[in-house]
């Protein structure tokens, strides 16, 4: 009678917090069979079999190199020893040198110790070479990993880029893109990306951050077809040839003289100016209102920088877009990074 060994689950709470669609996924890339028609427990059981399974098998390959390694020392430990045996006899065999043979060797230390000092500093190069792309290189994925599928907004600073997963601000979740893989694919502050991260192994030290290992879309679009976009810069300026129509029902009288003495098309600016109280909020609430059931193309987008924080749950609650806000108790450095962030997500 033999029995056979059950693979430990690994009890992740990642696995456990994941939807059932993201699940199946996540199935399906690591080659569960029948993962379209398994129930969330036992897409779990089956993802966090396989993922012990994994693990074991790349503990024992890491063992197996671990003692090759060992036994090579081994080896080489006798022929040192021999090697350095032999050097005393002849050490002990030759004969006293002349004086010019002992200037000569004096002026061939000297240059040993040139050549080993230009080879300290031509290896200190390399490894400052080598070191400094190392933040550009793309993340490596094992066979044994499990990718998790992620999605946000790109802020790109200086040397890096983030993706911002929880708005505009930064956050705990956000995900570490290289400067690489903006260059590899043409991406730009203010897309919106969806991709792939690694998920933790149990026990490994969590990053601060999970870096991006695969990008799947760029905008809604394919990563190739992102790449070739025109920059928003080099696009040509024109006056509005689309008009946005505001009215909406009879009873809303705002929208309507809007219409007749101020007409709104696509690209065109425009500036609201009253004194206090006078009912600026209740003016943009009615046109953006308006766009939203006119014109269900656009996408609508909000931004309230500065602003009462019951004001923006207003605005929140009344409008049928995307409010991106930063009230008046926030630091100004929030400001200016959601007003930024907002002005590139709309060029895109």
């Amino acid at each position: 009678m033999t029995t056979t060994e059950e693979p430990v689950r690994s009890q992740s709470p990642e696995l456990g917090a994941m939807t059932l669609p993201k699940l199946k996924t996540v199935a399906t890339q690591l080659g569960v069979d029948g993962a379209a028609k398994m129930k969330k427990d036992a897409l779990v059981e089956a993802i966090a079999d396989l993922q012990a399974k994994n693990r074991d098998a790349a503990k024992a390959e890491r063992e197996a190199r671990r003692e090759a390694r060992n036994s090579r020392k081994k080896e080489s430990k006798p022929a040192a020893h021999s090697n350095q045996d032999s050097d005393d006899d002849g050490d002990e065999d030759s004969a006293p040198q002349s004086g010019n043979d002992q200037r000569n060797n004096e002026r061939g230390g000297r240059n040993d110790r040139n050549d080993r000092g230009r080879g300290r500093d031509r290896n200190r190069d390399r490894n400052n070479r080598d070191r400094a792309p190392r933040e550009d290189r793309e993340p490596v994925l094992s066979d044994d990993d499990v990718l998790v599928p992620v999605s946000g907004l790109l802020d790109i600073l200086d040397s890096y880029g983030f993706i911002r997963t929880s708005g505009y601000l930064p956050g705990p979740n956000d995900v570490y893109v290289t400067l690489a893989q903006v260059r590899k694919n043409g991406l730009r502050k203010g897309d919106v990306v969806t991709g792939q991260v690694r998920q933790a192994r149990e026990g490994e030290t969590k990053q601060k951050f999970n870096a991006l290992i695969t990008l799947e879309t760029v905008n809604g679009m394919s990563p190739d077809e992102a790449r070739n976009r025109v920059e928003f810069g080099k696009l040509t300026p024109l006056y509005p040839q689309e008009r946005l129509r505001l009215e909406t029902e009879p009873n809303v009288l705002t929208t309507r003289v809007i219409d007749l003495i101020a007409p709104i098309g696509k690209g065109q600016r425009g500036l609201i100016v009253s004194p206090p109280k006078a009912g600026k909020t209740m003016v943009l609430q009615s046109i953006a209102n308006a766009i939203t059931t006119n014109n269900p193309e656009c996408h609508l987008m909000v931004v309230l920088v500065d602003e009462r924080p019951e004001e923006v749950t207003d605005m929140q609650r009344s409008v049928k877009g995307e409010v991106i806000a930063s009230t008046f108790d926030r630091p100004a450095d929030d400001h200016t990074t959601i007003a930024e962030l907002a002005i590139e997500r709309a060029k895109r």
